[in-house]
Parts: C-alpha cells; structure tokens; sequence
C-alpha cells in the first residue's frame, strides 16, 4: 500500500508507449508516470482497450464487469507494464475493437463514433476515480488531450466526492468536435452545451470541456501556453484560456532518458556518449549504408523524423531540399502524412538517391538510428507545442534547427556569435518559418558543421541538457498539491 502522504493519481488518456502510439501523447503518457512515481505519488492509467493494448498486457487481471456501456457490456482490466507502468485498461470490444489507427478509418478520415468512445474512456474514468469500480480512487484526475476531456465534465456529479482536476492540451489543434445532437446519446447535461460550457460554434467540445470544467489546464511549454492566448495561437479558444490564466500553466515535457540513451541503445550501430562522442561517426556510416547513400564522414547529414505536414513544416522543406543537395548535403526523412508531401521526398529519394532517403511510416528502432547517425535534425514547425523530437536529438547530439514557436523555443539555444562566444549553443533556431529562412539555417550549419572542433562543442552543448523527466515531474506535483491544499 502507498504510504498516507503519497497521491493517488488517475492518467487518462488514449494511448502510451509501449502499448499504443500514434504521436508525442503516447511517449509522455508511458514516461511521466513513472517519474511522478518516483516524487511522491501512486500513478494508474487508465487506457482504452484497443487491441494492441489488449495484446501487449499479457498478464492483466479483471477487476470488474461494467454493465451496458454505451451500447455493450465492458471490463475493466489491471495490469503492469515491464517498465513499471500501472494501468487500468476499459475492455470494450463494440467501442475499441479496431484495427489500424485508432481515430482514423482505413480512409484516412475520423472515425464516426469517436464521440461515444471517448465519451466512454471518459465516464470510466469519472467512476474509477471516485471508487465506484475498485477499492482504489485518485486524489488527481489528470486527463490528456481532448479524447479524455469529457472526464472534469462527467465528474461534476460527484460532489464532495470528486478529486481535483488536471487537463493537459498537448495540441491546440485538435479539439474533438461533434454535432450537438450527441449531447444525450453521450449522457452529458443539457445546460452544459452553453458558451460558458463545452459549446464550440454550435458544436460539442470535447478539448473545451476539459479546459472549462478541470480545476487546472496545463500545456506542455511555456511559450506555448503563452501563444494559446493569443487570438491566432488560440484557435478560436484565445479568450478562454486568458480568461483562466490563473489556472493555466506551462510544463515542459521530458523524455524518457532510460530509453533515449546512446551509451546503452540496442538500437544503433555504436554506442556513444558525450565523453565518447567519436562512436556517433560509426552510426551515421551505418544510416548511410541503411537508406543506400553515398558513405562520407564530411557530407553534413540532416534528418526529419516527424508527421509530415504543414503544420509540422516540411512542405517548406520540401522545396529546400534541391538546395541541400545542390550544396553537398544529405537527408534522410522517417515519417507519414500528408500524401503531397510525402510524394515530395519520396521523389527527391528517386532523383538523388546517395543524397536523399525517405521511408513513408514509422519505425521506433530506426528513429534511434536516425537520431544517432544524423548531424542536424530539421523540425520547422509553423507552431509547436513542445516537440519530443529536438530533445531526443540533442540527447544523441544531433543539432536541431528548429523555428522560434513554442517548447522549441524553450528547449534549443540558438547558436548565434553571442551564444558561440559564451559557449551556450544546442542547435539552431530560425523565424519565421519559410523557404528563405530554412535555407539560411541550413547554410548556417553547413558552416558550423565545417568547422569540425566548434561542431563538437555544440553536439556536447546540446547532450548536457537535461531532458529528463525529473523537473517537469515536480512541477505537476507542485500542481496536485496546490489543488489538493
């Protein structure tokens, strides 16, 4: 049993690495947890049942039957992940039962019953925490992202029974949006769909429940919790957010330094470390033989390991890589997306093909390979609201050049001739994003990369950082006990 001090904390959320990953959520849902474990509190999570979950949690145990759930009957699951994860899992074969992508069709477009699927993840959640279904409850609900946002809401009946609440927008972008006549189908009150409420231009807010109706709202970096009050940044939400600012902080995400580590990576060709950064050259000679480039240890080597979308940038890439190439450069792309974009690099592949390497997908083992091999990562992105990517870099000493949006902003120190006389450089930032400052970046650390002793220096810059978890856990708990006092 945790000791009287510690708290019990409830994660939802739709997915975590390693069971379930389509994005960044799923790497801070399998990796926070554990660091907020370690300051002090007894984390769960609670997942819904898709079948990759249900197939990686080998040895989960039922806990209880939950009756007529939305049109069928469920089970909640327990089980522990190798890593130490605790999870609750909502077994519900009519609502997760899918295959491929689990908000997407084979299509590409949103599933049409998302509502009642999340609104479901989110009414278990509202009942395990407050002790209805095991012998467990949370003194924090921490809900992520608008799949899970729907839970503050459901929580509202709970009375003096009901923990506190804490909705993390990991992306502004995507706001779980339904038509109003699913207000009863998903058992939410009919004074909740108000411009005060969850209402969002005559449509149910999943992401504006969640902001209205938790004690506390937090995004994952101060710049972006800054931008996301602005009218361009705040996608029609600016004036909410403002309106709570005084709930509403920005906590830099983390990585999970155990997994992310080139001195013990399974996954790359040699380890290295910042003391033995030499070993970094024999992974970008195998990134090389990988993607069939032309081996040389003096072409600077870029990389996009990313969705590839407008969002993301890499359409203005797209247009420099002819420039990069034309320069004595290489890169290789990891990602999926939008189709245009990938034909785009997928071409550049087929006309320079010991320039240029593209592989449309994602594959975890040669992210790490990418990350360890490449010099200089590219991550252009119009806005960011953290980024994991440009940290995983730096860890593996490979330079970011990312825009001035964001955690991006927060997280890489650019290396002007202020910051190289100081010594303070991790990579290199440039504003706004277009193809005139893309190429202009990507001049700029040919020449850094040129000069071979000052490169050095910014890769050991750059692995110095803590990208750890280890900060960003203690100030959740600052949160949860702010709530709780």
């Amino acid at each position: 049993m945790p000791a009287a001090s510690t708290r019990s904390v409830l994660f939802v959320a739709s997915e975590c690495y390693p069971f379930i990953k389509t994005g960044g959520l799923a790497d801070v849902v399998g990796a926070l947890p554990l660091a907020l474990d370690t300051a002090g509190c007894d984390t769960r999570i609670l997942l819904p049942g898709f079948p990759a979950v249900l197939k990686a949690a080998k040895k989960s145990v039922e806990a209880t039957g939950i009756p007529d759930l939305f049109g069928g009957d469920a089970t909640l699951l327990e089980a522990r992940s190798t890593t130490g994860l605790k999870l609750f899992i909502l077994d519900a074969p009519h609502l997760f039962d899918l295959d491929g992508n689990p908000y997407q069709g084979p299509d590409g477009t949103d599933r049409a019953d998302n509502h009642v699927r999340f609104a479901a993840l989110s009414k278990v959640a509202a009942a395990l925490a407050t002790g209805m279904l095991t012998d467990w409850r949370a003194d924090v609900v921490h809900a992520h992202d608008w799949q899970a946002g729907l839970t503050a809401l459901y929580l509202q009946g709970a009375g003096e029974n009901r923990p506190k609440t804490v909705f993390t927008i990991h992306n502004l972008a995507f706001q779980g949006l339904f038509p109003k006549s699913q207000l009863d189908v998903l058992d939410l009150p009919r004074d909740s769909f108000s411009e005060e409420g969850l209402e969002y231009w005559d449509k149910i807010s999943f992401l504006k429940a969640g902001i209205v109706y938790s004690d506390h709202v937090t995004t994952v970096s101060p710049s972006y919790a800054a931008e996301i009050q602005s009218e361009d940044g705040g996608m029609g939400l600016g004036g909410l957010l403002r309106s709570r600012n005084n709930k509403l902080s920005g906590i830099l995400n983390g990585i999970d330094t155990g997994i992310w580590d080139p001195a013990t990576d399974k996954a790359i060709a040699a380890p290295f470390d910042r003391s033995r950064i030499g070993g970094k050259a024999k992974n970008k000679k195998a990134l090389q033989k990988h993607f069939g480039l032309r081996e040389s240890r003096h072409a600077p080597l870029f990389c996009v390991i990313s969705r590839l979308t407008e969002q993301k940038g890499l359409d203005l890439l797209a247009d420099v890589v002819p420039h990069i190439v034309g320069n004595g450069g290489q890169i290789v792309v990891l990602g999926s997306g939008d189709k245009d974009i990938e034909q785009a690099f997928l071409d550049a592949a087929e006309e320079t093909p010991d320039q240029v390497g593209t592989f449309i997908g994602y594959n975890e083992e040669l992210a790490h390979l990418v990350q360890a091999g490449a010099d200089a990562i590219y991550i252009p992105s119009r806005f960011e609201p953290c980024g994991l990517t440009q940290l995983c870099a730096m860890r593996y000493g490979t330079l970011p050049i990312v825009a001035r949006v964001g955690g991006l902003a927060d997280t890489v120190v650019d290396a002007n001739e202020a910051a190289l006389q100081t010594g303070a450089g991790t990579g290199i930032v440039l504003s706004p994003a277009s193809d005139d400052t893309l190429r202009a970046a990507t001049d700029r650390t040919m020449r850094l990369f040129a000069d071979g002793k000052l490169w050095r220096k910014l890769q050991r810059n750059a692995m110095k950082q803590d990208v750890s978890w280890t900060e960003p856990a203690t100030r959740y708990v600052a949160v949860y006990d702010g709530l709780m006092a």
